[in-house]
């Protein structure tokens, strides 16, 4: 029994993701930005991880991968139960690079990679989004599991107009390498606006009416007969034909888009207007990126530019079509996918960056958007096990079933330590008054035991920083001295909706889990909006792919939203 097709966002590692729940040859178009360089951090990935200075001193920026147990394994794997040529293939980078980040990289690469060449259709493309630094290693990864006839380009995307590098010249692109499971694959051709001086120098003519237009040949290489011309026969020059019918002929002259030149020559008139531009070319240079003050920005460091996904997304899909993006980040993708009424699959490894995605999502489409959300909790016993596999992950969580924005360092669960936030996890802005003036909900999250001392130096923060309301987030269920400290905290008076609302609130993961949420004015601001689309959303397609009944963390998770 099969069912319709649902968008969908996986929480977790995309890896075992894709070997269990996304069928083979099911979808259209994978795009995919890994986390590499991501965090503009100078680091030395060509560094053994033994800590011995290797060779090659090239600098790359700091990420998430490292020469460890579960990239020792990976490799293992791949030398086992691949094909031959990429098992040698892998075998020789690790000669070449040694065990560094760099290997670990392109390893645990190298396997989702496999896992996407599967899932893709006869038809389908890949793009994949990444620097300068390892594009050349990720290449022959491609080359030899995609196969290299089946490399169709290298997009150079300049991020920046200009960038200063204290010691070389400035990078200011990314590299986009593109490739295609077979050479039968969907391509919608696209055009990017005439340069200026191109136009000026080629379109220089203009009609009466004011349009532009260039002047084309009417004759061609190769002999030819004779043709009519305002009722006139005439030759065509020697060695030539005049490359239109008769037919067609009388057509543009009657239209006047055929004139003749001083020494009576007739000649075709292209207009501008009428030409849909330059073929879009591997050198992207007419796309911003997202910068803070762009319209667009959500404040996630590695945002792509909306505008970059629609094209790639608009190039080598179609309506209806389904677009896998495995390190999905704040979801531009997702939202360029939805945008064009095509089906999603977004897959990411941390709660931060799922929360993100259906802020996003609800800002651009509204609340009435159907799609399903796999791998969270829905139980206290989930809740519980998620909490001692990864405080972090547990705390990006709970703090996203209020809508809390985290505190502190983002990236993985190690960079997740406290450190300026003094013991609070999350905020909350809304606008209460006529100011204008944001005011604040603190968010501290415990997964451990609590006691009243906790409430008390919550109370402090909310008065240290002057926070209208703090809130207390627990999986274990609070004290009676904890509840009596927060009462004792009074009310937060809200001038805007004249309604008190307890200044100091305790909810257990429990209560989140069955709809309860913080008490305060309900004009939130928590999260940088993404601009509404107003286009019309597509209806809901149906697909014949069999249910999947996902878990993480080895518990039942799913959740529609």
């Amino acid at each position: 029994m099969t069912e319709p097709f649902q968008n969908t966002l996986f929480y977790g590692d995309n890896l075992p993701i894709l070997r269990a729940h996304i069928p083979t040859e099911s979808v259209d178009l994978v795009y995919l930005d890994p986390p590499f360089n991501s965090n503009r951090n100078y680091n030395v990935l060509f560094k053994d991880e033994s800590g011995l200075e290797s060779e090659s001193q090239i600098q790359a920026f700091k990420d998430t991968w490292h020469w460890d147990l579960a990239a020792e394994e990976t490799y293992h794997d791949l030398i086992q139960g691949t094909s031959p040529h990429i098992a040698s293939m892998i075998g020789a980078l690790r000669g070449f690079l040694g065990a560094n980040q760099m290997t670990a990289y392109l390893v645990m690469m190298a396997a989702r990679l496999i896992e996407l060449h599967r899932v893709l259709k006869s038809t389908g493309s890949l793009y994949l989004h990444c620097d300068p630094t390892a594009a050349h290693y990720l290449k022959i990864l491609l080359d030899n599991i995609f196969g290299a006839t089946n490399y169709r380009d290298q997009i150079i995307w300049r991020r920046t107009s200009a960038h200063s590098d204290s010691k070389g010249y400035g990078n200011n692109y990314d590299v986009i390498l593109y490739y295609t499971k077979s050479n039968k694959f969907t391509w919608n051709r696209m055009y990017q606006p005439y340069d200026p001086e191109y136009v000026e120098k080629y379109y220089r003519y203009k009609d009466e009416d004011g349009r532009r237009y260039a002047s084309g040949d009417v004759a061609a290489a190769g002999p030819g007969p004779a043709r009519y011309f305002n009722g006139v026969l005439r030759e065509p020059p020697p060695g030539s034909h005049w490359r239109y019918s008769q037919e067609k002929l009388d057509k543009f002259i009657a239209e006047g888009r055929i004139y003749f030149t001083a020494n009576g020559f007739p000649r075709y008139k292209r207009y501008l207007d009428e030409m849909p531009g330059m073929a879009l070319q591997a050198l992207w240079t007419d796309i911003q990126p997202i910068v803070s003050w762009s319209k667009e920005g959500l404040g996630y460091p590695t945002q792509k530019p909306l505008a970059l996904l629609e094209r790639i997304i608009e190039a080598s899909s179609n309506p209806g079509d389904i677009v896998l993006d495995p390190f999905c980040g704040c979801g531009t993708a997702i939202a360029a996918a939805q945008k064009l009424g095509r089906r999603w699959i977004g897959i990411d490894i941390t709660f931060l960056s799922i929360a993100l995605q259906r802020y996003r999502l609800a800002d651009m489409f509204g609340d009435g958007l159907q799609y399903r959300v796999l791998g969270e909790p829905e139980s206290v016993r989930a809740a519980k096990y998620l909490a001692e596999s990864d405080r972090y992950q547990f705390q990006w969580w709970a703090l996203s079933l209020i809508d809390a924005k985290p505190l502190g360092e983002g990236g993985s669960s190690k960079q997740g330590k406290k450190g300026a936030d003094r013991g609070i996890d999350g905020v909350i802005n809304f606008l209460d008054d006529t100011t204008g003036k944001p005011k604040t909900v603190l968010v501290q999250v415990k997964s451990g035991h609590v006691k009243s001392g906790d409430i008390r130096d919550l109370r402090g923060a909310v008065e240290r920083e002057k926070a209208a309301i703090g809130v207390f987030l627990t999986l274990e269920q609070p004290t009676a001295p904890m509840q009596k400290e927060a009462v004792e905290a009074g009310f937060y008076s809200s001038p805007g909706l004249n309604r008190n609302y307890p200044r100091l609130q305790i909810l257990t993961v429990e209560q989140l889990l069955q709809g309860a949420r913080v008490q305060m004015p309900t004009t939130f601001i928590t999260f940088k909006q993404a601009p509404k689309v107003e286009k019309e959303r597509p209806p809901q397609l149906g697909l014949d792919i069999d249910p999947v009944s996902y878990t993480h963390l080895t518990l039942p998770t799913n959740r529609e939203v």
